[in-house]
């Protein structure tokens, strides 16, 4: 299933769309939304029936979403106090309607909107089992008010595990940026679809664990007006893995050509060339400059070695690039640039071989930073390329400042894609990915220990090996993103993030795979 990630106002047209075109009230969504939060709070707390549950509500339709979930738990058996940060007479429209329903329960609104708000907060929790916050939504921008700002932080401070509704009050849901105060969740339930700012950093640390919720959005709807921006899943990646027959070969699987390494580089090269094969590539060759060829074909076993001039001095001369075009006529795929170094004579190799290249390429480190500033190069490629920089790669390849980039990624990574008709895969956390046809995706998969020298040499090993095996680029940047994260993921799971290597990453590719087929 292709589950799209939408800005607020991308919801609010969905939202719009549904009610006016189909015919559903707005109170019907509101009310799934609610029945949805009550089902996460049951999973939480398990059985609801005594336990204590204080709902912070604004005026908008978020505060509406927090009165229906206070009715069904105080149907549940549950104690259920519902906290207004406004004057309840403010609150309007379908909130409103839910509002008269709460107080025909002959059910009390504790309103914040004066007095010694802070004290009545802590004393509101003092027996209470969890908070629900309902404050602000999809809506919110900027910087909570400083009522709502001490609000928020003293029902962080409280101890006490939050579920936020739909977002995370104080979190901007189309950047994750968090420009104040902002509620720390447990959980975060959002409705029908993910917004960018759940899935972004940092808001995604802020919504704990996401739960994506259907509130009876039709789903040809979705289809119809969003637009192509993708979260990736486990369920899609499986669905894009190539079976496996039991008559195929090791020719099936695809024939990877490895181009990398330097003096002192070497590891570069081992790790992309093994990362290949536990991919699943099935056969798989790493090119190097000759002075260091004794050294890989010492290092590496199941991985093929081939030596290219370099004139003595471990660094590839000019003249590989017959050698490495005579390579590619027995290969499927070709990854280049891990450990290759930025030398004059690399330099100028990149540069001439890249409009020669007839075969699907994965360009990595120093294949990019050979055409810094010169990205337009990339668009002379005659066959179909994925690039994988890191901010300050893209930021060169682009003319623009680091900071830049990750001001907007997926907007950066977009351009870059149409301008240089490539695959961009743009790494960090939540990595980007990029097709020229319009298409983003967005990886969940990864953690912080993954930040470790080689960790993208083994990502370029992995896009190059699914790409061989018949993957078109962006799928095969995409899943091998969230390949290389999930295998980051069970590798810290087993060793913890402090000291983890790209090896650990490296030998738990087989698992993840084997947890995505499984």
């Amino acid at each position: 299933m292709n589950l799209r990630v939408v800005t607020a106002e991308e919801m609010k047209a969905l939202d719009r769309a549904a009610i006016e075109q189909y015919g559903i009230p707005g109170l019907v969504l509101m009310e799934n939304a609610g029945r949805c939060v009550v089902e996460v709070i049951r999973q939480v707390l398990g059985e609801v029936r005594d336990k204590v549950i204080t709902v912070f509500i604004g005026k908008g339709n978020n505060g509406g979403d927090g009165l229906v979930i206070a009715r069904h738990l105080l149907n549940a058996g549950a104690g259920v106090k519902v906290l207004s940060l406004v004057n309840p007479d403010e609150i309007k429209g379908d909130a409103k309607a839910n509002l008269e329903i709460w107080r025909k329960m002959e059910q009390k609104v504790f309103s914040l909107h004066h007095g010694d708000v802070i004290n009545v907060v802590r004393l509101a929790l003092m027996n209470t089992d969890l908070i629900v916050d309902a404050i602000f939504g999809t809506g919110f921008r900027g910087r909570a008010g400083e009522k709502a700002g001490r609000v928020i932080e003293a029902l962080n401070g409280s101890g006490k595990p939050i579920v936020a509704v739909d977002v995370p009050s104080g979190l901007d849901a189309d950047t994750g940026k968090v420009r104040g105060p902002c509620i720390q969740a447990a959980h975060t339930v959002t409705f029908a679809l993910p917004k960018l700012g759940l899935i972004l950093e940092p808001g995604a640390g802020y919504a704990g664990r996401l739960h994506i919720t259907d509130i009876s959005i039709p789903s040809v709807l979705v289809e119809k007006t969003c637009p192509q921006r993708y979260l990736i899943t486990a369920g899609l990646v499986k669905e894009w893995l190539p079976s496996r027959p039991s008559a195929a070969h090791k020719g099936d699987f695809g024939r990877v050509l490895v181009v990398a390494g330097s003096k002192g580089m070497t590891g570069a090269a081992c790790l992309a060339g093994e990362a290949a094969l536990r991919a699943g590539a099935g056969l798989v060759t790493v090119a190097v400059p000759e002075t260091l060829h004794g050294i890989m074909e010492a290092k590496l076993t199941e991985v093929m070695t081939s030596p290219l001039p370099d004139n003595g001095s471990g660094y590839l001369s000019r003249e590989a690039g017959q050698k490495i075009l005579a390579l590619l006529e027995r290969a499927d795929v070709l990854a280049i640039g891990p450990g290759l170094s930025t030398g004059p004579e690399v330099v100028a190799l990149i540069k001439e071989l890249l409009p020669s290249i007839r075969v699907p390429v994965v360009l990595d480190a120093d294949a990019l930073n050979a055409v810094a500033g010169e990205g337009g190069i990339l668009r002379r490629i005659p066959a179909p390329a994925v690039i994988t920089p890191h901010p300050g790669e893209l930021a060169r390849l682009m003319g623009m400042t680091a900071g830049e980039i990750q001001e907007d990624r997926i907007a950066a990574a977009g351009r870059a894609a149409d301008m240089w008709n490539t695959v961009v895969l743009l790494k960090g956390a939540r990595t980007v990915i990029a097709a020229p046809d319009g298409a983003v995706y967005i990886n969940p998969t990864g953690n912080q220990g993954m930040a470790t020298g080689g960790s993208g040499d083994v990502l370029t090993g992995v896009v190059a090996a699914l790409l061989g095996q018949g993957l078109e680029p962006a799928r095969a940047a995409a899943a091998g993103a969230y390949i290389h994260g999930l295998a980051g993921d069970i590798a810290a799971g087993e060793k913890g993030m402090t000291g983890m290597t790209a090896g650990d990453i490296l030998s738990a590719l087989p698992a993840a795979t084997r947890e995505l087929v499984s």
